[in-house]
């Protein structure tokens, strides 16, 4: 990731702690880092029973400087547990910061591969971990790959992907070829140690498309992920038909864009390409994914929930940065991948309030649906006819002698008027915030309606939203000003919502935390 340039100053690690537990925007059950600054997830994994999360890690303040990895472990995905920092910088290739990574089990020994930065270059390097993977030695032989390949002028070269495959170990490593595209260049081992370099395994073409597109794939490729979508393992004959995907997160000169992903087929050294795809709809708010199988066959996925915020404002709140849910990854009969958070999630649903119905139809006023609060699990189940409109408004501010509330972030689901099984998703900022300074863009997507029903769900923790419809995902931050939690329901021409379930969610941390447990 880029570093976030901005002015350090010290504040002492209690008064840092104590800005951002006061926050009232600070998510309670999603994972924050103690305060300071969170990006990537780095090594997800289920070790022996336990969920282990790793993460960029910048204890010092809300800014991206002299990152570490944090480190939390959980044995539900749902409550965690601060560990103590799993590495940070030290004299050698990652003085400079401990980038993103991923843990592998090299026969019982958890190692974690990752990039170390100095001199202003990421490299690969090597840890081995003790069997709690609480303390981590590095190698000596950092980096274990030396240099980028040799005759290739790259844009940028860091984050892994490492999977055993026969009796090698192959990883992929984030980068881009300049006047080209984004790619991943692929190694193999048979020790993690000593790399033979393949070549890349598919090359973008940035030329494709602007910037601005939703789907323009970048000049770099940060944080790849390979993976078979259903059964089977990478580079193996057998499969129940799901593609393999590879995601990654589109990224030019500094800039994080979005997370996309091509489905298609990886055999021998190479992957072909189907079709790509956008992976959330939030686009930078859903970054640097990375995914995991965990013990019982589920591929498991988080994304970094990135700042719409400026840089000032974070620092002042003494935090940045939220890890999403968990979410399930699964593949459609199109070919195409489904979302879902993890149904542990549901464990911290409190206070139910239910509709059945129709709950609404036709054209109405904005129903009060009895449903308040900034910690929220909502689902709701709609059936759309050609042209209908559902809106469901959030964290609403009422009074003030008009009907319509000062602030609101509005979700919105449109079955377009020439009929077909398809509509469009929305997520309406425009009057989430009255400050001015946060990111409001539109954020929109197509989400399939097969017969125009669709079963929506919206995960609302503050200052973090994280909508599913028909498992299209789709993540944002707002960042209302005025405190409102009123929550209200909408349906425009011929559309129906069937039924309404809603929960308060309970926080996930207790008592005062430690920026170095």
């Amino acid at each position: 990731m880029t570093e976030l340039t901005h002015p350090l100053a010290t504040v002492p690690q209690d008064e840092l702690v104590a800005r951002a537990e006061a926050d009232p925007l600070r998510p309670r059950f999603h994972f924050v880092s103690p305060a300071g600054w969170l990006n990537d997830p780095n090594g997800v994994s289920q070790w022996n029973g336990s969920y282990h999360l790793f993460y960029q890690y910048n204890p010092e303040g809300a800014f991206h400087h002299r990152i570490q990895w944090g480190h939390a472990t959980s044995t539900d995905l749902v409550t965690w547990t601060d560990q103590p920092v799993a590495l940070e910088p030290s004299a050698g290739q990652d003085a400079e910061g401990c980038w993103s990574g991923v843990l592998v089990n090299d026969g019982g020994t958890p190692t974690l591969v990752y990039s170390g930065r100095l001199e202003g270059r990421e490299l690969p390097c090597v840890a081995v971990g003790s069997p709690d993977l609480l303390t981590w030695t590095k190698d000596a032989a950092n980096p274990v790959i030396a240099a980028p390949p040799a005759g290739v002028d790259i844009t940028a070269y860091r984050d892994h992907c490492v999977w055993r495959e026969g009796t090698k170990w192959r990883q992929l490593v984030g980068s881009g070829i300049s006047g080209r595209g984004g790619t991943a260049f692929l190694y193999e081992s048979a020790d993690l140690r000593t790399w033979d370099y393949i070549g890349p395994l598919f090359i973008g073409d940035a030329s494709q498309g602007d910037p601005a597109d939703t789907d323009w794939t970048g000049t770099m490729w940060e944080c790849v992920d390979l993976f078979r979508a259903g059964q089977g393992s990478l580079g193996s004959a057998t499969s129940d038909g799901s593609p393999d995907v590879l995601v990654f997160s589109a990224w030019n000169d500094g800039d994080t864009h979005h997370p996309l992903y091509w489905t298609g087929r990886y055999a021998g050294d190479s992957f072909e390409p189907a079709a790509l795809h956008r992976l959330d709809y939030g686009g930078r708010f859903f970054y640097a994914p990375q995914s995991f199988q965990d013990e019982s066959g589920r591929r498991v996925m988080f994304g970094w929930m990135q700042e719409g915020r400026s840089d000032a404002a974070m620092v002042e709140a003494g935090w940045s940065g939220v890890m999403s849910l968990p979410r399930t990854v699964t593949a459609a009969e199109d070919g195409t991948l489904r979302f879902a958070p993890v149904p542990e999630i549901e464990k911290l649903r409190r206070d139910h309030v239910g509709l059945s119905g129709p709950v609404l139809s036709g054209l109405l006023e904005p129903l009060d649906t009895g449903v308040s609060g900034k910690q929220l699990d909502i689902e709701l189940e709609l059936e759309l006819e050609p042209g209908g409109l559902v809106r469901l408004g959030v964290l609403g501010s009422v009074g003030g002698g008009t009907s319509s509330p000062a602030e609101e972030t509005v979700i919105e689901l449109y079955r377009a008027a020439d009929g077909g099984n398809n509509g469009t998703l929305r997520l309406d900022r425009t009057r989430s915030s009255l400050d001015p300074a946060v990111d409001a863009d539109d954020k929109s997507g197509p989400v399939p309606m097969p017969g125009g029903r669709v079963h929506l769900r919206v995960i609302l923790d503050r200052s973090a939203v994280e909508i599913f419809a028909n498992g299209i995902a789709l993540t944002a931050r707002v960042y209302p000003t005025l405190g409102g939690d009123h929550v209200s329901l909408a349906a425009e021409g011929p559309a129906q919502v069937q039924s309404l379930d809603a929960w308060t969610m309970a926080g996930i941390f207790d008592g005062a935390r430690s920026l170095f447990p």
